[in-house]
């Protein structure tokens, strides 16, 4: 599994809390109430749009170094008062055939919700694995 660290900028919103982009990812964008709550929101987001790049069939661009000049579609008056972070993500490796054992009756309901949904069952789990981890 590759780990890829990417610049976010994290500023004061118009309306109160925090905003968050990422300069290597125009339209990812996120919010919160506060710097911490904006954070994890950042990694959520990242996720998140870096997954539909992947299931797209999308190049991920290179993470541009912390101190590397802001792209010119962000408004650096808006930013003064911004902060950089770095937020990790994993970039997932070889897909895995895993056995697990689960009840007849949930099965069937997982299979059913996962097919309404245009999901496999696997696709299903992964998702779920993916915001129970999330939500600690």
């Amino acid at each position: 599994m590759d780990v890829r660290y990417y610049m976010a900028v994290i500023g004061p919103s118009e309306g109160g809390g925090y905003g968050v982009v990422f300069p290597d990812f125009p339209g990812c964008v996120s919010v919160g109430d506060t710097i911490e709550e904006t954070q994890a929101n950042a990694i959520e987001a990242l996720c998140l749009h870096v997954e539909g790049m992947i299931e797209d069939g999308e190049a991920l661009p290179e993470p541009s170094p912390i101190n590397a000049p802001l792209p010119d579609w962000l408004d650096q008056d808006d930013l003064k008062d911004a902060v950089r972070i770095l937020v990790p993500i994993e970039i997932g490796g070889t897909v895995m055939r895993v056995n697990i054992t689960m009840e007849e009756g949930l099965l069937a309901r997982l299979d059913r919700v996962a097919s309404v949904r245009g999901l496999s069952r696997s696709g299903a789990l992964s998702d779920a694995a993916r915001k129970w981890m999330q939500n600690g």
